[in-house]
């Protein structure tokens, strides 16, 4: 049952009383009535403009999701044809930081610096490059 249904039920039993109009205590029932009958009428409203703002929010959440797949499909199809060894934005290496676990990518020249102070937090990266062996990682140094 609505709510406006419950109260139009509560109504009709306050009158099937037959109370005394007049009485203190009939014209607080009959407040109360009003107030229900009020506020239940408020919710039906409210009720059917969140379901209007549903179906609104459904439909720009369609023609979004159309949108992210015809910009991200031809961005996607864009990096696929120029794609080679290195990275296109010069990121050849990725460091990351032990203090707030961010991933940094570096080119070569940062590497050789030896240090620098990570983007995200400022906490100095170290890079001993004596301990790091190019032909172990590196496919066309090796003998196979």
């Amino acid at each position: 049952m609505k709510n406006t249904e419950q109260v139009s039920y509560i109504r009709g039993l306050a009158e099937g009383l037959e109370l005394d109009e007049n009485k203190k205590e009939v014209k607080v029932l009959n407040a109360m009535i009003s107030l229900l009958d009020n506020m239940a009428l408020s919710i039906s409203e409210m009720e059917s403009k969140v379901n209007d703002l549903g179906d609104q929010l459904d439909a720009v959440d369609e023609d979004l999701g159309s949108l992210e797949d015809d910009f991200y499909d031809s961005e996607e199809d864009e990096e696929d044809d120029t794609s080679t060894d290195e990275d296109s934005d010069g990121c050849y290496y990725e460091v990351t930081c032990p203090s707030c676990h961010e991933t940094v990518c570096l080119s070569k020249d940062l590497l050789q610096n030896g240090q620098m102070e990570c983007p995200n937090c400022g906490e100095t990266l170290e890079f001993d490059l004596d301990e790091h062996d190019d032909s172990d990682h590196d496919p066309q140094n090796s003998d196979d």
